[in-house]
């Protein structure tokens, strides 16, 4: 391996690698173990500083573009930065930084260091591009303004997250408040922009609060999508006394990929209990109907669980096509 490479791959990924026997230098296998997990770790933070970029761009063409010459608002910090913005003289971009600093804090102390700097980066980047970059207006339609400023809003925090960043710390915020009192995030979320809403209600006027609440509504569903991807994946459980049978449908005719558990199964306390084979296997929301049926085919009143699954990684599920 070239002498600088070597130095790099030490002073990055081996630095705290026990060394070889002799202690004096890494053997061969380290050197190439450590070359591969910095290519590996480069790769991811490439992609994922591009898709941070793209979500600043996105979400700078939501402010500028829609939102602002229409005095509209959402929900969260972002919101909060709007809705001053537009009661005072204060430039969006310095409020962006200046509200988003306590959460920047938050977020190390709850989420890690790493996660912090890059979502004090983002946000650094996203009050830059509104202060340097301009954008046309593109209409003067409330409605639409509503509809595609939260469109690109929540493209661009969607894109942000996906980079395991975000550009709007009330995240970090509910995120902190639903370990300490229990709660959900979502409730958490619910009640912050509640209290946004209102101001907006009472401080502009009902119209905007109301036009600003599908902006929010706009942004949080393109935000799903974003961070969900296209697909809906479903986790599928099956306890049937044709397992074997089961599991080879779902390789043969799905093309999809089971594991298999073994476990227990009984009816009762005191019931028959016995050994059986439990099966896992995951399918798009597309697939589900014919597994269904193959099942159905096979033992009707086989016990089924489903459950929702956000993404997958790995495996089979995201590199054979469809099978129905």
């Amino acid at each position: 391996m070239n002498p600088l490479w070597t130095q790099i791959i030490i002073r990055t990924t081996l630095k705290h690698t026990p060394k070889s026997k002799d202690d004096t230098s890494y053997s061969e296998f380290q050197l190439a173990k450590g070359y591969r997990n910095f290519m590996i770790t480069t790769k991811h933070h490439i992609k994922d500083f591009l898709l941070i970029a793209v979500g600043i761009l996105s979400a700078s063409f939501g402010f500028k573009g829609f939102l602002l010459t229409n005095k509209f608002i959402d929900g969260g910090a972002t919101g909060i930065s709007l809705l001053v913005s537009v009661l005072t003289d204060i430039p969006l971009y310095q409020l962006i930084i200046a509200i988003n600093i306590p959460f920047i804090i938050l977020a190390y102390k709850v989420m890690g260091k790493q996660f912090a700097v890059k979502t004090a980066l983002a946000i650094v980047g996203l009050a830059l591009c509104v202060a340097t970059v301009s954008f046309p207006d593109i209409t003067k339609d409330n409605l639409l303004v509503a509809i595609f400023g939260g469109f690109f809003l929540g493209a661009g925090i969607g894109l942000s997250v996906r980079g395991g960043a975000v550009i709007d710390g009330t995240e970090v915020l509910a995120i902190y408040l639903s370990r300490k009192f229990g709660t959900t995030i979502g409730d958490i979320i619910i009640l912050i922009n509640v209290v946004i809403f209102s101001a907006a209600a009472y401080l502009l006027s009902v119209e905007i609060a109301l036009y600003s609440m599908i902006t929010y509504l706009s942004a949080s569903k393109t935000l799903d999508f974003i961070i969900e991807g296209i697909e809906e994946y479903i986790g599928v459980t099956i306890v049937s006394t044709h397992s074997e049978e089961i599991r080879e449908m779902i390789i043969h005719k799905l093309g999809r990929g089971v594991t298999v558990y073994s476990g227990k199964r009984g009816f009762g306390k005191k019931g028959e209990t016995f050994y059986t084979d439990i099966l896992y296997t995951v399918v798009t929301r597309l697939e589900l109907n014919k597994l269904n049926t193959e099942i159905e085919k096979i033992e009707p009143t086989a016990f089924v669980v489903m459950n929702t699954v956000k993404d997958t990684k790995g495996g089979m599920i995201k590199k054979r096509r469809l099978a129905h």
